[in-house]
């Protein structure tokens, strides 16, 4: 047994330094990947390129200026350090080539000099074209964050309905604009909220933040429904300008069967039956949007749908049904909707969406987002429960 254990001993000072070898290997492997990530590749193309042709065509002074052009590509890929490094290459075979061609000193000398500018300007644009990079992350990630704790992400199932939500903010760049939803379940019954903010940027962010906060604590605490939609109208007289209004729709589904709906003069709603009929639910008494009752001197009005089993409702904002293809013509939401819907709302919103996309060539010019429920039947309940469990 002493033995055994003696040989065994033996062994365990060769595993830490195989370990250090495979970590030495693996580091090494890392830092040529990340070598070669840096290299900058085209623009040592292309000064290899003006090599060449100064080898094949002889006559240095017309080939030489060329080589300027690596550390000007470099800028648009790299950093400072690869452009100084494009530059130092091409610098040194101009040198090579002009002493090798005979090029008068005083036309190396310019040629040269052309080289150097070229490469510190370069090195200069690729500093703050880095730096603009930095900020620009640094604003992207903020501003998802700030999207995430605004539009909270929608659950597969709230109370008795399935949803599903997609959003697209026109800014690529900031990935969040002036479109609002939330859907919550209350004391009252399940409800939601879809609207559109007058105007772009953070003023339009700031007045959406406003009105799900109010929303989201008056759906708490309001029992009718007309009175969370005159909570979000009083903040808003207080706080928004003469000239700014939001539009937006807001839902409940207090009891079996009955859907509330209050339109502040947005984009009516489409309504599916179970048998796959698709209507726009135009409202009854239309309604001013909020933050401009004071002008118009009208009231909400509270208009009830049956809402049963298998039916469902889409809520949308104008990016969606304003967004034109390329022959300025709109995208007919109510048809696409009748052609993709299905028993699943995520499913039935991934295609339209991308239908939507398709409509318009890859990019929206304004802020567009979709709002799913569906309510599912007792059998079709039961069965999403047991497959969870």
């Amino acid at each position: 047994m002493s033995q055994a254990r003696d040989h065994g001993d033996a062994h365990w000072p060769t595993r830490p330094s195989r370990m250090r070898a495979a970590c030495s290997r693996a580091a090494a492997r890392c830092a040529v990947v990340r070598l070669a990530l840096r290299t900058p590749v085209l623009p040592v193309l292309i000064v290899s390129a003006v090599v060449l042709a100064a080898l094949v065509g002889g006559a240095g002074t017309i080939w030489l200026p060329l080589l300027a052009a690596g550390p000007a590509l470099a800028a648009t890929t790299n950093g400072p350090r690869g452009v100084l490094c494009v530059g130092l290459l091409a610098a040194g075979l101009g040198v090579l080539f002009g002493i090798r061609d005979g090029v008068p000193e005083c036309e190396l000398a310019a040629t040269l000099s052309a080289v150097v500018a070229v490469t510190l300007a370069s090195g200069l644009a690729s500093a703050l074209r880095c730096r603009r990079e930095r900020v620009l992350a640094a604003v992207r990630s903020v501003a998802e964050t700030a999207q995430h704790a605004l539009l909270t992400p929608v659950p597969a199932t709230v109370g008795p309905f399935q949803a599903a939500v997609r959003y697209s903010a026109a800014a690529a760049e900031a990935r969040i604009g002036g479109d609002l939803y939330a859907l919550i379940p209350t004391p009252y019954g399940v409800r939601l909220i879809v609207g559109d903010v007058r105007g772009k940027g953070l003023p339009a962010v700031g007045t959406a933040a406003l009105v799900l906060g109010v929303f989201r604590e008056a759906a708490h605490d309001e029992p009718d429904l007309l009175a969370v939609v005159e909570r979000i109208e009083r903040s808003l007289a207080r706080n928004l300008g003469p000239d700014d209004f939001v539009t937006a729709v807001v839902a409940g589904y207090p009891q079996t069967g009955r859907l509330e709906m209050v339109n502040c003069g947005h984009a009516p709603p489409l309504l599916v039956r179970e048998r796959g009929d698709v209507v726009a639910v135009e409202p009854t008494h239309p309604t001013p949007p909020l933050g401009l009752r004071a002008l118009s001197g009208q009231t909400p009005d509270l208009q009830v749908l049956p809402f049963t089993d298998g039916d469902q409702l889409l809520l949308y904002t104008d990016g969606v049904t304003e967004a034109r293809d390329r022959c300025r013509a709109f995208y007919p939401l109510l048809d696409g909707l009748a052609r993709h819907v299905t028993e699943e709302p995520e499913h039935t919103l991934t295609a339209l969406h991308d239908e939507l996309l398709a409509h318009v060539g890859g990019r929206l010019h304004d802020d567009a987002a979709l709002l799913l429920i569906r309510k599912p039947s007792a059998v079709e309940s039961t069965k999403v429960q047991v497959a969870t469990v």
